[in-house]
Parts: structure tokens; sequence; C-alpha cells
């Protein structure tokens, strides 16, 4: 019976210490989830402001150079 017990003991252990791993990784993608969104709202609040774009318009881009 004691024997059966610490057996018990040893798995709860294991399982405490898995529990303990994934609360870890939910707790930092839950971060970066909050980073990323907080990106994407700026880029769409700057998109929607027609602010400053990566992109050239159409008139201000150069020729390739085989032209």
């Amino acid at each position: 019976m004691q024997e059966r017990l610490t057996d018990l003991e040893i798995h709860i252990a294991h399982l405490e210490r898995t529990v303990q791993e994934l609360n870890e990784v939910v707790f930092r993608q839950q971060r970066s989830i909050d980073r990323l969104e907080g990106e994407l709202k700026g880029l769409r609040e700057q998109v929607r402001a027609g602010g400053d774009s990566l992109l050239k318009k159409p008139e201000e881009e150069e020729p390739p150079p085989h032209y």
C-alpha cells in the first residue's frame, strides 16, 4: 500500500510540474499576442490615417534599371 501511495505522489508531482510549465508557456504566448495586437492596432491606425507608407506612389517610383 505504501509503495502505491508513493507512486501516486510521484505521479502527482510530475503532473504539477507539467501544469506549471504549460502555465508559463501560455503566459508567454499571451504576452506575445498582446504585443502583436498592439502593433496591429498601430498599423491599422496608420493605414486609416493615410500616414507614411512604405510604398511609394506610382508617380514617385523610379523606373527599373533596364529602361
